[in-house]
């Protein structure tokens, strides 16, 4: 259980350094900047040892899949950025195979 804690912590780490990567402008502001080091010095320091217990391949797919949902809504919300019905119908197959892998896949080391 403290693996799927540390991964959706790398997770949430790794969304908002991508998210303060876009407000950073390029390195030009200093605060997101700083943001974008720590996040991501947190999410790959959680995901090292998330890797310890469970296979890289679904790690990643947990990490990406999740990732880009969460990406996709900050950006939505923060960045007014519009999702029309193909990146919507998009995501939801995304998080459909998130679920698919955690919930009947025996490769996620829990079946």
């Amino acid at each position: 259980m403290i693996t799927y804690a540390y991964l959706l912590i790398a997770i949430i780490s790794e969304v908002i350094a991508t998210s303060c990567l876009k407000a950073s402008a390029g390195f030009t502001k200093l605060y997101p900047s700083i943001a974008v080091m720590v996040g991501y010095a947190i999410s790959f320091t959680l995901l090292s040892l998330v890797l310890k217990s469970m296979p890289v391949g679904i790690a990643y797919a947990v990490w990406a899949g999740l990732g880009i949902v969460f990406v996709a809504i900050s950006g939505y919300i923060f960045f007014d950025q519009k999702l029309d019905s193909y990146a919507i119908l998009g995501i939801l197959l995304i998080i459909a195979g998130v679920l698919i892998i955690n919930l009947l896949s025996t490769s996620a080391g829990h079946g």
